[in-house]
């Protein structure tokens, strides 16, 4: 009708939120203090494991390529050596800021640290360091390049001054490159480092074959006795657990000493032995392969058996009783039926052992002779013996990366099963 006015029949108020937006408000903001709340439980724990772990592991791995503590000490020599081109030697120029250095180092007592980290590159570079130190005249009667000849003919080579340039820091090469037998020249070429020099590439293999066959020895040893678990009853099921668990309440050493008793010379398997007649003189087992294998073995069996214990019990038996009813023996229905589902079980007991065995320690140490150490007692060595955190830190290096590269591997697999399942 004329002169009406025409309302919307499903009018908005402006200016107004829409219905339930308050709740979502309130939603969100209980959802930021849970947060909140959770972020502040766990963040004493965080800063403990920065603090304790996370920081000195990373500011000991830094060390293998961060090189800073020469330069304070020889400043001089350390900036003019920046533009040497590593052929020939030095000019007059650097070897008068050489001298410079030592003197200003030998009166203010830091002469030794520069000392040690030469000596790192070059066994001998101490010495004649502070031979050079104690020889060199109040005042200079000639070149600076004559003088320290005269000194020691060490002055005039190559290779000697070559320490010096790849010490000049702020990074350095040295570390990461004897980790696997390598060094660099005063030129900068990378070569094979001397015969008896070259041993962490032959203790990196001597690592992983220890590993694996401990790995492979608790593979085998594990298997059937998770197996036997899952089939006893209840009862004896929870007394062979409680078993298998024990090694977890005994120190390591403790267990490691336990097995020196028992394998060393006059211990208690070759008094067996001999009791029974069937030596007439004490085996060697130990400080060997054998009894790194033994003792490894026992400390790890556990991490291989619980895995395989969980999967195996989520397996239905009924897979297995139908494979038979269908016609198919005993042995084909448990590595055709059974066996496959345990695979994610036994690669996890694998990667699990496998990853711990490579970074042992204290049980080849105790047990093996001088040519079953691991990799992990070089790092000991470099870190606690002759405190060359530049070392222990390329070689910890080497360890984490042989562990992720397993780990890779690992998923890899797992994932290329996942797919084929799928």
């Amino acid at each position: 009708m004329a002169g009406e006015i025409t309302r919307d029949p499903l009018p908005r108020a402006r200016g107004r939120e829409p219905a339930g937006t308050e709740l979502t408000r309130a939603l969100a903001r209980a959802e930021r203090a849970k947060k909140f709340k959770a972020v502040a439980l766990i963040a004493p724990l965080f800063v403990f494991l920065v603090i304790s772990f996370i920081g000195p592991i990373g500011a000991l791995l830094l060390k293998s390529f961060v090189d800073t503590e020469l330069a304070p000490i020889l400043p001089h020599v350390t900036k003019e050596i920046a533009r040497w081109d590593g052929r020939q030697l030095p000019d007059e120029v650097t070897y008068a800021a050489l001298i410079d250095d030592i003197r200003s180092a030998s009166a203010a007592g830091t002469l030794a640290r520069a000392a040690t980290r030469l000596n790192y590159d070059i066994s001998g570079f101490r010495t004649l360091l502070f031979s050079t130190a104690r020889n060199l005249p109040e005042t200079a009667t000639g070149s600076a390049r004559d003088t320290l000849q005269a000194i020691n003919d060490k002055w005039g080579d190559v290779e000697t001054w070559g320490a010096i340039a790849r010490a000049a820091g702020p990074t350095t090469s040295l570390f990461m490159l004897a980790a696997v037998d390598l060094r660099r020249d005063a030129a900068g070429a990378i070569h094979s480092a001397p015969k008896d020099e070259a041993i962490f590439v032959r203790v990196l293999g001597r690592t992983l074959s220890i590993a694996a066959g401990v790995t492979l020895l608790c593979l085998v040893l594990g298997y059937p006795l998770a197996y036997a678990l899952v089939q006893a009853p209840a009862r004896i099921a929870n007394i062979l657990l409680v078993f298998v668990l024990l090694p977890f309440w005994t120190s390591l050493l403790v267990r490691t000493s336990a097995w020196i008793v028992l394998l060393q010379r006059e211990g208690v398997v070759n008094s067996a032995l001999a009791s029974a007649g069937l030596i007439q003189s004490p085996l060697p087992l130990m400080f060997n392969r054998f009894a790194v294998f033994i003792a490894m073995t026992h400390v790890l069996l556990p991490f291989m058996v619980l895995p395989l214990y969980a999967i195996m019990k989520t397996i239905p038996p009924v897979h297995t009783r139908a494979a038979l009813s269908l016609g198919a023996t005993p042995a084909v229905a448990f590595w055709r039926v059974y066996a496959p589902q345990t695979l994610p079980g036994a690669g996890a007991g694998v990667l699990m052992v496998f990853i711990q065995a490579l970074g042992y320690f204290i049980t080849p140490a105790l047990v093996g002779g001088p040519d079953d150490q691991m990799l992990s007692y070089f790092v000991s060595f470099y870190a606690t013996k002759t405190i060359n955190w530049g070392m222990a830190g390329a070689l910890s290096l080497l360890l984490i990366a042989a562990t992720l590269l397993l780990y890779y591997l690992y998923d890899r697999l797992v994932g290329i099963d996942r797919i084929r399942m799928g």
